[in-house]
């Protein structure tokens, strides 16, 4: 935030589905679970949001915590509408980035320390290095070109420009 204080944030469904859940009794596990996938599964910002309104609406009587922890942070949790949907399923959860990271905090433990700084900074290198082999491609790349460019997406969907043709006076 420090760096780059304009960049969107978008929280982590998998981790907030942890949170929520962790507020219910297990009975109301599985129909949660079904209520929050409608929403971060939803077709569109407007689908999410109204499957949002009737989780809050059936759950926040009996369990206002859990109904928080969705409505509070409603709009960095469907952040990812607002880049091209192929992009979607890379957003919603940042397990990709932890898994990675898992790996070397599980072989900094079993070494018990890298002894130097720079031994860490090495073996983080070369264990991230031989984990990006198995990592999966970013869907439709040439997307990324335009969100970095500032193109605006819409429900998925790129925001073409209005007509200019139709906003320019008439010449006589």
């Amino acid at each position: 935030r420090d760096v780059f204080p304009d960049t969107k944030e978008q929280r982590c469904w998998f981790h907030k589905t942890g949170n929520v859940l962790a507020a219910l009794p297990k009975s109301a596990h599985p129909n949660a679970k079904k209520a929050l996938a409608e929403i971060h599964q939803a077709e569109d910002k407007d689908h999410a949001i109204a499957a949002a309104k009737v989780f809050a609406a059936e759950y926040g009587a009996k369990w206002p915590k859990a109904a928080a922890k969705i409505t509070d942070d409603l709009d960095v949790l469907l952040a990812f509408y607002d880049y091209p949907a192929e992009h979607w399923v890379h957003l919603r959860t940042t397990n990709p980035i932890e898994s990675t990271f898992a790996t070397v905090r599980l072989r900094q433990r079993v070494t018990k320390g890298p002894g130097s700084r720079a031994a860490g900074i090495a073996m983080a290198f070369k264990l991230i290095e031989a984990a990006q082999a198995r990592w999966r491609m970013v869907n439709a790349p040439h997307l990324v070109a335009l969100v970095r460019a500032g193109v605006p997406f819409t429900n998925g969907k790129q925001v073409e420009r209005p007509d200019q043709s139709d906003t320019q006076p008439n010449a006589a």
